[in-house]
């Protein structure tokens, strides 16, 4: 990942929601949001075999006060027409920005594990992605930190959705191919604490589906 900070999103979508949302994020929004000062990159991905259409994206920062940065938060207060009629339609929606807290590994992969936490780990994280990093076929490995004051700032766009979820930390293993990330899995199931093995177990991998750095923004 480019920059110290993160911003990562889930939700769901209807299948006749699905390609009113794939334009909007493709030809509207990512862009719009990579276009702001701090916003170095955007990655998208799709769960693979959920019976929902659920999405993932990553947007890469300078730094954690991009979240709550002016800039951001002018956009969030000022949404489009369209981002107005995708926003209610999205479900299971999940937001949570902060800081990379270690990252091991080098490049990005195009199966990712987002593995959400609810509190913010005790465990040694720069060891544990070190190792994971390691396996056979992963390329890296990270945990990023919210910052739950920045995350929660009440903004137009978060009141046009209802529901909103959030989380304390997020690990993320990125690799080459499907059964390689299952596989860190299964070795993080083992090295981690019993509480987590549950999320572990219903985590559904995710496909890379575009990418935008903000060097090919137009202009």
């Amino acid at each position: 990942m480019q920059g110290a900070g993160y911003l990562a999103i889930w939700s769901d979508l209807t299948p006749q929601d699905e390609t009113d949302w794939a334009h909007w994020i493709t030809r509207e929004h990512a862009a719009e949001r990579v276009g702001i000062d701090g916003f170095l990159a955007c990655r998208i991905f799709r769960a693979l075999g959920a019976s929902v259409n659920r999405y993932f994206i990553l947007y890469e920062l300078e730094d954690k006060r991009v979240v709550g940065g002016p800039d951001y938060l002018a956009r969030l207060n000022a949404p489009t027409p369209w981002s107005q009629r995708i926003m209610p339609r999205l479900g299971n929606f999940a937001r949570g920005g902060g800081r990379v807290a270690a990252s091991a590994g080098t490049g990005q992969g195009g199966i990712v594990a987002p593995l959400r936490l609810d509190a913010v780990p005790p465990w040694d994280a720069a060891g544990i992605v070190a190792e994971l990093a390691r396996l056979d076929r992963i390329i890296a490995a990270r945990v990023l930190l919210t910052d739950v004051a920045q995350t929660s700032i009440k903004t137009r766009e978060k009141g046009m959705r209802a529901n909103d979820g959030s989380f304390a930390a997020l690990l993320l293993i990125e690799g080459l191919e499907e059964p390689a990330v299952r596989d860190a899995l299964a070795h993080l199931r083992k090295i981690l604490p019993a509480e987590e093995q549950g999320a572990i177990d219903a985590l559904p991998l995710y496909r890379l589906a575009f990418s935008l750095p903000k060097r090919l923004l137009p202009g």
